[in-house]
């Protein structure tokens, strides 16, 4: 799986750990990459696109969709 989320709500690099942190929680050796600017995440690993949102959603920021 590979996926681009938009997510709304990180202003910061606090922000970014924790939607990462969230993420390989719910999807054990994603890999993942933020990027603050542009408000998206981008995952890679065995996950699924439902569970990484509601990852994204549990930390407290908004799910925006995938690109």
């Amino acid at each position: 799986m590979r996926t681009i989320s938009r997510v709304s709500g990180m202003t910061c690099d606090g922000c970014a750990r924790a939607v990462t942190q969230a993420i390989e929680r719910a999807v054990p050796g994603a890999r993942v990459k933020v990027d603050l600017e542009a408000g998206r995440v981008m995952v890679g690993g065995e996950g699924d696109a439902a569970t990484v949102a509601r990852a994204i959603a549990g930390a407290g920021f908004g799910f925006d969709g995938t690109i």
